[in-house]
């Protein structure tokens, strides 16, 4: 059962604690990656046998098997993918942005160009279930940056195959390539290439603990979006609220994996006692109850504040990764809310809206990263240069500036660098 909590009475440890996994993979990962990187696809065949339990003749997907899996997902779920895609592009569109110039006297022209990032790896999971939403929330925002190879890694089923709703999405939202490799086998390969898979300059999306550290490990030779956690949502509630609608929103993150977090915070004992009460009964009802019952007793809570303001402020503190406003105007509040990776106004306003269909991200940050970083965008798919252009006369203008500054700093070379170009003036 959920557990209620009296926040005069918690310490920091008990508010902030995600029961997140103390597991060490990093020596299982580090020996995974160097594999793949000295023996390439080799060692990708192998790590499908042994994890995957399939033998491979290719790691690529063939256009053959995408347009077969197109043809073999049903219609219904084609339109609304199709619909979700033109959502989250509508999203996305809005966040690309230009460089800028100033010109100044002399000549003089400084600015920023954006340039988008060559070649992407989107991971997508497999395992517990199939997540044709990460490929839209991971693709679409890459393609609109205009990246000019998209690739997907996905773990296999046994019968050697990618789950056909992943490659109709991937599909729908052009995607270059698909590769049938999971893990952090996959994270090695995107880092470092191989035969078939292409080395990237960036990679992103959700994953295990071994991916998740594989991440971590090949980042520097490449890019990457976030080290993500096990998933969160964290709703806060008045009164008012209907416990039902509440029970359901913490169990649709619970459901995802045992090292979820779902956490209600709320001013009224009686609705975090009707919420208790009901989560229990869902969970009956839930194909994945073991999982989620799990995920409930091990990370979830209740916390009962005094007030709405003492509830906002525990909500900043945790910086959860979704967060429910289940409250009256929930617009009055929004300014309020400092560190959250997705907010969701109101009463009909479930997370799961999120995931898969109103437009923005679902790629988030966790564990409490929220209070220094983003959801994934199209400026995760872009970089920025910038450039400065001075003319003779401008340069000279400043040159003793320049040498000044930089003998304050005891670089001689520098100094010169500045003033040398106009000793033949002298």
């Amino acid at each position: 059962m959920i557990r209620i909590l009296d926040y005069t009475k918690l310490t920091k440890e008990e508010i902030f604690d995600r029961g997140e996994s103390t597991l060490d993979v990093s020596g299982i990962v580090s020996d995974i990656i160097a594999n793949v990187r000295k023996n390439g696809d080799q060692a990708l065949f192998e790590y499908a046998k042994k994890f995957d339990k399939v033998e491979l003749n290719s790691v690529e997907v063939s256009e053959e098997e995408i347009n077969e899996a197109f043809q073999n997902v049903p219609q219904e779920f084609i339109d609304i993918i199709k619909e979700a895609a033109e959502n989250v592009r509508t999203f996305h569109s809005k966040q690309v942005r230009s460089g800028f110039e100033i010109k100044g006297d002399d000549g003089i022209v400084i600015g920023q160009k954006v340039t988008p990032i060559e070649k992407v790896g989107l991971y997508v999971p497999g395992g517990t279930a199939a997540y044709p939403s990460t490929v839209l929330m991971d693709s679409i925002p890459a393609k609109i940056a205009g990246c000019k190879e998209i690739c997907i890694t996905t773990p296999p089923s046994k019968d050697g195959k990618v789950n056909p709703v992943i490659l109709a999405t991937a599909k729908i939202a052009g995607v270059d390539r698909i590769f049938k490799v999971g893990g952090a086998q996959a994270i090695g390969a995107l880092a470092y290439g191989t035969e078939t898979i292409p080395q990237v300059d960036k990679i992103v999306g959700p994953g295990n603990a071994f991916v998740a550290e594989a991440k971590r490990q090949v980042f520097g030779r490449v890019s990457i979006d976030m080290i993500a956690g096990p998933s969160e949502i964290l709703v806060i509630a008045d009164g008012k609220s209907n416990p039902r609608y509440i029970a359901a929103d913490l169990l649709s993150q619970a459901e995802h994996d045992k090292m979820a977090s779902a956490v209600l915070v709320t001013d009224s004992f009686e609705l975090a006692k009707a919420v208790q009460e009901e989560i229990e009964r869902q969970l009956k009802e839930l194909p994945r109850e073991e999982i989620a019952r799990t995920s409930i007793e091990n990370n979830g809570k209740i916390i009962v504040a005094e007030n709405i303001d003492d509830v906002i402020d525990i909500s900043n503190e945790i910086a959860p990764e979704h967060l429910e406003l289940s409250v009256d105007n929930p617009f009055d509040y929004l300014d309020k809310i400092k560190n959250a990776g997705s907010i969701f106004m109101g009463r009909y306003c479930p997370e799961a809206l999120g995931d898969y269909f109103a437009g923005p991200n679902h790629t988030l940050p966790t564990s409490g990263t929220a209070r220094f970083s983003s959801p994934l965008s199209v400026d995760d798919f872009v970089k920025k240069s910038q450039y400065t252009y001075y003319t003779a006369p401008a340069l000279k203008k400043v040159a003793d500036k320049v040498s000044y500054f930089a003998k304050k700093e005891g670089l001689d070379a520098h100094a010169r660098s500045a003033t040398i170009r106009f000793e033949e003036d002298e």
